[in-house]
């Protein structure tokens, strides 16, 4: 009935409620270290190293890369040792060319003031009254007559 960890198995086509099915575990990633059967990463191996870092030079992580946690410490090791010797960056400032077509980056709500445009009550605006031109005062209006 069971595997001896808890929940009985149970068939992904059968029906466990209300039309929801059986979920299926994930396959878990396989890491580039273990495909190619490298055992030791050295800090001067650049080529291996740019494989596990992202495009502003952060260090991506096991879930990501598929590392198991000793791979991933012996490449967090050899990548700061690296940085260390100048020969990856500790942080990318500029873009590549994959990252050129996207702009700058939007500021937060939070990073800027109230804006006038958005945040003021509106007024409204009222009809424009034609011209009014003088209205002729008593003594221009005593001459005429």
């Amino acid at each position: 009935m069971g595997d001896g960890r808890g929940a009985p198995r149970m068939d992904k086509d059968a029906v466990m409620g209300e039309g929801q099915r059986f979920k299926s575990k994930r396959r878990r990633k396989v890491s580039y270290l273990t495909i190619n059967k490298i055992d030791s990463v050295d800090y001067r191996e650049i080529n291996i190293l740019r494989r596990f870092l992202n495009d502003r030079g952060k260090i991506l992580p096991s879930r990501q890369t598929g590392n198991t946690a000793k791979q991933q410490r012996m490449i967090a090791s050899a990548i700061r040792k690296a940085r260390e010797m100048a020969l990856l960056p500790f942080v990318v400032t500029e873009m590549g060319q994959d990252r050129r077509e996207y702009g700058p980056r939007r500021e937060r709500s939070y990073d800027r003031g109230p804006r006038p445009d958005r945040d003021a009550p509106r007024e409204v605006e009222a009809p424009v009254a034609e011209a009014v031109t003088e209205a002729p005062t008593t003594e221009a209006a005593a001459a005429a007559e």
